[in-house]
């Protein structure tokens, strides 16, 4: 008697250890979709985008969807995987898109001289907002679009600079 007493409080509390895994399971499918395909916080840091974004590192808000829709348009700052090595990612501004004719200056810590290249289709021109001190398209040319992981959105820390960008 005491046997099928203790088999089914065993029953009851395996149901509910099953219904608690199923739940955390569910939340954590849910995280995954929204931190790799919706939105997700990165930090970043680095000179290359002073005075826009901190050299110690800065926690921005990206979001997914705007390379897969089209979304993206001169002015906006993106994550992009480096096409030198591609475990790692930088955060640049887009200066010109497919079609686009962009003027820059090619070394602008020795000399005033300009070129002028037109974005291949499928491409983007990407540059940091500290000319000296950023290695993008101006080194690497055009970055195909399929590089670009996501549109930065927010600034959340540090809390004095938290907004848009």
């Amino acid at each position: 008697m005491r046997v099928f007493q203790y088999l089914s409080q065993w029953k009851s509390k395996a149901k509910d250890g099953i219904q608690q895994s199923i739940l955390i399971a569910k939340f954590l499918c849910l995280l995954h979709v929204t931190n790799n395909y919706i939105c997700s916080p990165v930090q970043v840091y680095g000179p290359s985008m002073l005075p826009t974004l901190n050299l110690t590192g800065d926690v921005l808000l990206v979001e997914h969807l705007s390379p897969l829709l089209d979304k993206l348009g001169p002015g906006d700052i993106v994550l992009v995987r480096s096409p030198v090595n591609p475990r790692r990612t930088v955060t640049k501004r887009i200066l010109g898109m497919e079609g686009d004719s962009v003027t820059f200056l090619v070394d602008p810590a020795r000399s005033d001289r300009y070129i002028t290249v037109k974005v291949p289709k499928g491409h983007v021109w990407i540059q940091g907002d500290n000319i000296y001190l950023s290695k993008d398209s101006r080194q690497l040319g055009p970055i195909p679009c399929g590089l670009i992981l996501g549109k930065v959105l927010y600034r959340v820390w540090p809390p004095k600079g938290f907004g848009s960008l």
